[in-house]
């Protein structure tokens, strides 16, 4: 039996720990991490990855690329990509800092209840790793978004990066710095998923309140205080019908993180069906799908 070996590469200096586990608990029969990697030193390592097995053992070696910078990694892997040719090549996870799989997990959670092709989603964080693949799939499944930043060059910036991606998406940046232009962003919205830095609330409770048409609030900030007031970390499908419109429903960040987990894993397991995959936003997306 060929072992399934799992390179793990990783743009801090120190790779994750968390990401090491999950690879264990995934069913890897070899990790090996590195970190400190750049577009510069990568590909000496893609080639020990890609050089040693041949055929179909090809596919039971694959390669995670991590880290706390989504900008650096992508880097990174598009120099991973470009060290292939013909069939020479393992397949590749990209999901820096967990945006992909936590992205994937809360849009999923909100589909539980809404029609993306009926729904405008605002997105604040809109501009952070995890905001950024949020807003991606949510154009992907067909609905509105609004990505609010600070500031609104910034929110330009990565609208006009998740169109090169999703051509067809419909999305609309806009900036908030005080609670009146955040009311003023999630006004007629049915999904707010706040993507902010820990421990920094972006919605009040009055705020919030004055959303009538939210049917799915998701906060992915599990440190104190809350993203958005009055869900907690572990609420999922929380009743805020009291708070907001009738039958809406909140979610923390472990009320969607056990389905992060589950397509976390599924993500790694897929890799060694083949030894061509690119699993980035609508990939992870798709397999969050399946579970």
């Amino acid at each position: 039996m060929v072992a399934k070996i799992l390179l793990q590469l990783d743009t801090d200096p120190m790779p994750s720990t968390f990401d090491a586990v999950v690879a264990v608990d995934s069913g890897v029969d070899q990790l090996l991490r590195q970190g400190g990697v750049t577009p510069d030193n990568v590909t000496s390592l893609v080639h020990g990855a890609m050089f040693t097995r041949g055929g179909d053992a090809l596919r039971h070696t694959a390669i995670f690329i991590g880290g706390s910078d989504v900008s650096r990694a992508e880097l990174v892997a598009a120099k991973v990509a470009s060290c292939f040719f013909g069939p020479v090549r393992v397949s590749i996870l990209q999901d820096a800092s967990g945006c992909n799989t936590t992205a994937a997990a809360a849009v999923l959670s909100a589909a539980k209840h809404v029609d993306y092709a009926n729904a405008t989603v605002c997105v604040l964080g809109g501009t952070g790793p995890v905001g950024k693949r949020v807003a991606e799939m949510v154009a992907i499944e067909g609905g509105r978004v609004r990505l609010v930043s600070r500031s609104l060059d910034r929110g330009q910036a990565a609208a006009n990066a998740i169109k090169t991606r999703v051509p067809n998406a419909e999305i609309e940046p806009m900036s908030a710095t005080n609670a009146e232009e955040t009311a003023a962003c999630i006004k007629d919205c049915q999904v707010v998923i706040a993507c902010g830095a820990a421990g920094v609330q972006l919605l009040d409770q009055p705020t919030l309140a004055t959303a009538t048409s939210i049917r799915v609030a998701i906060d992915l900030n599990a440190v104190p205080p809350s993203g958005i007031a009055m869900i907690g970390a572990m609420d999922k499908a929380k009743d805020l019908s009291g708070l907001v419109g009738y039958g809406a429903v909140g979610y923390g960040a472990l009320g969607v993180g056990g389905l992060k987990m589950k397509i976390h894993r599924a993500a790694i397991q897929s890799l060694f069906e083949r030894n061509d995959l690119v699993l980035d936003a609508r990939e992870v997306l798709a397999i969050g799908k399946t579970i």
